[in-house]
């Protein structure tokens, strides 16, 4: 049923609108959803020596785990934790290529970490603690003001933004198109080069859309006199900003690779289009 398509640039914009209607039908479920793993991967960051590769390792569940809690709502439906789990109960087979392919982004992201230290220095490190320590501002300054910090930041942001392109689908292409973890992630990296406008463009507006709530946030909040109080609203507006682009992630998968995401959606569960996935 997989079928590698080439879709508008336009398009970009229509994943974050379905993403938006998803969350409008399930606002406190999915984002239920979104909070449960956070627990839980707190909670698993606290088994020494284990913990942190296990949480990393979760990562790509998340997200196959948020299409289908959104395919669910599409449904009618109305999803629970078990979606993070239902990728590892379908075959022996999917469910190992599934924990390699885990295992590979966690060891991915370990190496990146570690080289992009080794060319800041541990400046970003320093900087971190002297947040948390709510040091001076001119400590501060100081510490932003190394130039390894800068280098160090592109390493880091450039090569996760890369290792996302081959993950970005696989998870989502062993569940449903059962294919092996190689083929999974060349297919994924080619389905967003083929798609890169639309993608591009869908960055541009996360982009814009987070920052342009960032700052009318903090504007309002300092109008109103309560800049002291902006991480308050901005923690929870984070977490729902989250679970609307985790819900959007169904929307790229079937526009890219099945038979289109669907122009709107209607007030009701879709139609039969969805159902070709269940």
């Amino acid at each position: 049923m997989l079928h590698l398509q080439t879709v508008p640039a336009r398009n970009g914009l229509l994943w974050i609108r379905h993403g938006l209607k998803v969350f409008q039908r399930k606002p406190l479920v999915l984002s239920g959803l979104l909070s449960v793993f956070l627990f839980a991967a707190f909670a698993t960051m606290l088994l020494p020596g284990v913990g942190f590769m296990l949480v990393l390792m979760s990562m790509p569940l998340l997200s196959l785990g948020f299409m289908l809690a959104t395919h669910l709502v599409l449904q009618g439906q109305t999803p629970s934790a078990a979606v993070f789990l239902a990728p590892l109960k379908l075959t022996p087979q999917r469910r190992n290529s599934q924990l390699l392919l885990g295992a590979c982004y966690a060891l991915a992201t370990v190496g990146i970490g570690l080289l992009s230290e080794a060319i800041d220095g541990g400046s970003f490190e320093t900087l971190q603690q002297l947040m948390v320590d709510n040091a001076p501002a001119d400590k501060i300054a100081e510490a932003t003001a190394d130039p390894r910090l800068f280098w160090g930041a592109v390493t880091r942001l450039g090569l996760a933004a890369l290792l996302s392109v081959p993950f970005w689908h696989a998870p989502a292409l062993v569940h449903w198109g059962g294919q092996g973890v190689m083929q999974a992630l060349f297919s994924s990296s080619l389905g967003l080069w083929r798609n890169r406008g639309a993608y591009a463009y869908n960055a541009l507006l996360w982009f814009a859309l987070v920052m342009g709530l960032g700052i009318g946030l903090t504007l309002l909040m300092t109008v109103l006199g309560l800049g002291q109080k902006l991480a308050l609203v901005l923690m929870p507006m984070g977490l729902l900003m989250t679970t609307v682009f985790y819900a959007s992630l169904y929307f790229t998968f079937i526009d890219c690779f099945m038979f289109g995401a669907p122009k709107d959606l209607p007030a009701e569960a879709t139609g039969n289009k969805p159902d070709t996935l269940a």
